[in-house]
């Protein structure tokens, strides 16, 4: 068992692999349970699972993204889903919100709207205030104990991508992995080549930033000179599982030591000439 003044600098979030789906969202919605997870990350927080073994906290969302994502800022909504007008401090203009994709989506992840019924503003209140915020006050708390710790932390922000996603004339193939670092701003550059060479070592398919630079989570924690890294990591679920199933691939193992040997890596390269939380004071 890793000791926590042994544990590596790093922490990893699943925001989307939550597979509970509340009464009332299944009371309100139009989709059954199973067209409800074609938004949910499904087995990312397994699949990264080695973290606790090598001593990186892991937080996953419990509850599934189709109620609430937590990979968003914690008030986007779109008012065309709810009976009532909304706060004038909502953000209600975003490009998330846009696309129906908010911090309580309006659609699926195949574009299918979600629910039979306009929502109360109270109802997305109560879902904020009682997943969202305890959600990233924990993120915050890991972090800050881990800066405290050591000076700097790498935050690791993972999730899966359907297999189609990046195919329609940016990619020949769909890639296997995608990196974000919002373009280099979020987590510095020796965390995001040593992932991608050790992937490609591997044999995967790379990309960084393209078609996902990196969400809410990688651009509000990314602060690489006060020592806070974040880098996501999008999966391909082609490599693992049956994506109209929800069903393993024999992959499955092949690909956890694979992510197993990516966190090691990383763990292992945290480098001392970084920026800190102590060099930026």
């Amino acid at each position: 068992m890793v000791s926590v003044l042994d544990a590596p600098a790093m922490v990893l979030a699943s925001p989307h692999s939550g597979d509970l789906y509340p009464h009332d969202l299944i009371a309100a919605a139009r989709l059954d349970r199973k067209a409800l997870r074609q938004s949910e990350d499904c087995y990312i927080d397994d699949l990264f699972g080695a973290a606790t073994s090598l001593g990186i906290p892991m937080l996953k969302a419990r509850v599934a993204r189709a109620y609430l994502d937590v990979n968003r800022e914690p008030w986007e909504l779109d008012p065309a889903m709810f009976d009532e007008a909304l706060p004038d401090w909502v953000n209600t203009q975003s490009p998330r919100v846009t696309a129906g994709l908010g911090t309580v989506a309006r659609i699926v992840a195949d574009g299918q709207p979600i629910y039979r019924r306009k929502l109360r503003f109270a109802e997305a209140q109560i879902r904020i205030e009682s997943i969202y915020q305890p959600y990233h006050a924990a993120l915050e708390q890991l972090v800050e104990d881990t800066v405290i710790r050591h000076g700097r932390c790498l935050l690791i922000d993972a999730h899966s991508m359907p297999s189609g996603e990046g195919s329609s004339g940016r990619f020949r193939r769909p890639p296997d992995f995608v990196l974000g670092d919002r373009n280099g701003t979020a987590c510095h550059g020796d965390f995001t080549g040593a992932a991608h060479e050790l992937l490609k070592s591997m044999g995967y398919s790379v990309t960084r930033n393209v078609p996902y630079a990196g969400g809410f989570t990688t651009c509000h924690y990314g602060r690489p000179e006060l020592g806070r890294h974040c880098l996501q990591i999008e999966v391909n679920r082609a490599l693992y599982m049956d994506e109209r199933h929800y069903t393993c691939k024999p992959g499955y193992a092949k690909l956890r030591e694979d992510l197993a040997s990516l966190l090691g890596r990383l763990a292992q390269i945290v480098p001392e000439t970084m920026p800190s939380q102590a060099a930026a004071d």
